[in-house]
């Protein structure tokens, strides 16, 4: 397999060290989770590597067994959205189980307030206020 150039080597790593300074300022600014973050960064390093150690992908997909070594980039990318699918469907389920039980404590407060402000139980406060004096 033909190497490759140093140009695209130079465009993949500025782009990649672009792509970590775009990340990191988006967790400064609070834009995106520590824990989120993390799976990019880990993305961007395994590009940044690949990007610097030219041979890196045919000598792996050699290993593998894999004759083109490009579709090895497409089956790591799959699996690796298939986990963070399952992770986001996951963080998804437990927030939709706490908006949940929110929804009913609120309306358990709604509840009491609308009970404790109804003119019904002003008249039997009033009753048992002067029957005790």
């Amino acid at each position: 397999m033909q190497s490759l150039p140093i140009t695209i080597q130079l465009f993949s790593i500025v782009g990649t060290l672009i792509f970590m300074a775009f990340i990191a300022r988006l967790i400064v600014r609070g834009k995106l989770r520590e824990e989120y973050s993390f799976v990019w960064i880990v993305c961007a390093i395994i590009l940044l590597v690949f990007s610097v150690w030219r041979d890196g992908l045919t000598q792996i997909s050699r290993l593998l067994g894999v004759f083109y070594p490009p579709s090895l980039i497409f089956l790591m990318a799959i699996f690796a959205i298939i986990c963070f699918l399952v992770h986001l469907s996951v963080v998804n389920s437990k927030l939709q189980h706490s908006i949940k039980e929110l929804t009913h404590e609120i309306a358990i407060l709604k509840k009491e307030v609308t009970d404790m402000q109804a003119p019904d139980n002003f008249v039997v406060e009033n009753k048992k206020k002067t029957s005790a004096t």
